[in-house]
């Protein structure tokens, strides 16, 4: 089964493409780790808990506020839900207080998620898929780019067009808002160029600096390449050999290993 890694930046198409792959005629499945990170932080679980407790007494408003709908102890009786606009702010920045504490953050859901992803791809491999999605945020800075076939990145080269889309999107932030979560991600155009260092077939960026419509021919190109680099009766072989698949997976790891190898070495020489 060929792992899809789909990443990009905030405000730069990445969902639309998320949901493009998602509905026919590709009707692939989608491990989303956005929704999985909201799971693993729901009242009552260990994310939750030690959120809570990490950044609760320095974060007065880090809950939602208690009213007639939404008791003190929560709907449930085990918590209100984070005010994630909240949490955001206290975590998204480029100064160090920020950068600690988002760490703090990642250290808590990144772990839980990638348990939750394992589940489901394990599930998908069995049920016999050709391919999945696996829509990841931060797929290079957390490692997984190195268990997918093919890395997708949704970018813009114009900065101006990310700000304008994420401002419109969210309303409510502050240019300075809006700003602090730009710089707290890698700059999208680092991350495509990384994507191209896969070389062909194995690194694909998507660039979307104009029209849905421009978007949808551009990933209809990349899919058709793809799709002939990893044929479905390919998936089918390793699901009836297992150790086949055992063996492709644990080269292709290896060769992305070097691959990144390489490139933070390209990148300290800069």
């Amino acid at each position: 089964m060929l792992l899809i890694g789909l990443t990009g930046s905030i405000a730069t198409g990445k969902s639309t493409v998320s949901k493009l792959l998602s509905s026919p005629p590709y009707s692939l499945p989608l491990v989303d780790a956005d929704i999985l990170a909201r799971k693993v932080v729901e009242p009552g679980t260990k994310g939750y808990n030690a959120i809570v407790k990490y950044f609760g007494p320095t974060t007065p408003d880090l809950l939602v506020e208690p009213s007639d709908a939404m008791p003190q102890d929560g709907p449930d009786g085990k918590g209100r839900p984070l005010n994630r606009p909240a949490l955001g702010r206290r975590v998204f920045g480029d100064d160090e207080e920020r950068k600690k504490d988002r760490a703090v953050l990642n250290g808590i859901v990144h772990p839980a998620v990638r348990m939750e992803m394992v589940k489901m791809v394990l599930g998908f491999y069995l049920r016999g898929h050709w391919a999945v999605v696996l829509d990841i945020p931060l797929l290079f800075e957390s490692g997984l780019d190195r268990f997918c076939g093919t890395v997708m990145v949704v970018g813009v080269r114009d900065p101006e067009i990310q700000m304008n889309r994420l401002m419109a999107r969210d309303p409510h932030l502050s240019r300075e808002d809006a700003e602090n979560r730009v710089r707290s991600q890698t700059d999208v155009r680092v991350k495509a160029r990384r994507c191209e260092a896969r070389g062909p077939g194995k690194g694909v960026v998507l660039w979307n600096d104009g029209t849905k419509s421009d978007l949808e021919a551009s990933l209809d190109n990349v899919m058709a390449e793809v799709s002939k680099r990893s044929p479905r009766w390919w998936s089918w072989l390793l699901l009836g050999f297992p150790p086949l698949a055992m063996l492709r997976a644990t080269w292709g790891f290896w060769q992305n290993t070097q691959i990144n190898r390489q490139w933070q070495l390209e990148s300290k020489s800069q």
